[in-house]
């Protein structure tokens, strides 16, 4: 079906390589979280914690891509994903695929573990997706599917299961909730399951056990993912004196992607970019 090179590509890509970057905007934005005084774990720990729950939360997105990988492999046509209601609020559909004139939308989630209120949020949510993909396409064409990836987590499979029927009396468009295979079992294709399977396991091998917090060990690699980001984190992660020294030392402890950053804003005709280089330069020479 798919290369495991290309797998494992799509995993590193969405979980990864933009991790650094967002770690950076949150220590920025929220620095109480990781040094402040009323907390029991300290800036490292901190970090750690920050960059396990990121891979959590980014493997979710992960797992949308290579089902979409999936899907054109089979001989799905991917449809918009992103809708927008006539009030103006935005819903992004986690699969919206086409075959044999079926429009097909998924809910896709890792596991089925929420608790009430947010099992309540997540049928809501299923019913203004659908009630906007009835105003493009025939109910006798469509079908939605709440679907989680899982198998050992089906806390609320009753509920949803039940909720699902509801909308399908009363609005005559088919719904079915499937946990793992079952979802490649409906659209007969079993061997897809057991190569994600056979290919996380693999994939799961290979990785660290623990995100790595030096993020010199690669200098190049991570200047070129953090360079980008808004000059207006740059500069609260450098003017305070705290995050400089509690944090952004603890990353980037022998200072070769501070130093390349402090090139790139030298190099740079904006003048905030002139007062990051100052800034950042002062606090490499009195390291």
């Amino acid at each position: 079906m798919m290369n495991y090179n290309d797998f494992k590509k799509i995993l590193n890509e969405n979980i990864f390589e933009k991790s650094k970057s967002d770690l950076l905007e949150k220590i920025a934005n929220s620095p109480s979280r990781f040094i402040g005084l009323f907390r029991p774990t300290k800036p490292k720990a901190k970090i750690m914690q920050n960059l396990l729950q990121s891979n959590e939360i980014h493997f979710g997105d992960a797992i949308e891509k290579l089902f979409e990988e999936y899907f054109k492999i089979i001989g799905f046509d991917l449809l918009s994903k992103r809708y927008i209601t006539a009030k103006g609020e935005i819903l992004n559909i986690d699969q919206c695929v086409k075959k044999d004139n079926k429009i097909y939308f998924i809910e896709q989630k890792v596991r089925d573990d929420h608790d009430s209120t947010k099992k309540r949020g997540q049928i809501d949510n299923f019913e203004k997706k659908l009630n906007i993909l009835l105003s493009i396409y025939n109910e006798n064409n469509l079908e939605g599917i709440f679907y989680f990836l899982d198998p050992e987590f089906s806390k609320n499979k009753n509920f949803y299961t039940t909720e699902l029927e509801k909308m399908h009396n009363d609005y005559n468009v088919k719904t079915s909730i499937f946990y793992g295979k079952e979802l490649f079992d409906y659209f007969n294709y079993p061997d897809i399951w057991n190569e994600i399977n056979l290919y996380l396991a693999k994939w799961k091998e290979e990785i660290p056990d623990l995100p790595e917090i030096n993020f010199d060990i690669d200098a190049d690699m991570t200047f070129n993912e953090i360079k980008d980001i808004n000059p207006s984190i740059f500069r609260k992660l450098f003017s305070n004196n705290d995050i400089f020294n509690k944090i952004i030392l603890t990353l980037f402890p022998e200072k070769k992607t501070l130093n390349l950053l402090l090139t790139y804003f030298q190099s740079k005709d904006l003048t905030i970019y002139k007062t990051l280089a100052e800034n950042l330069e002062t606090k490499l020479k009195i390291m």
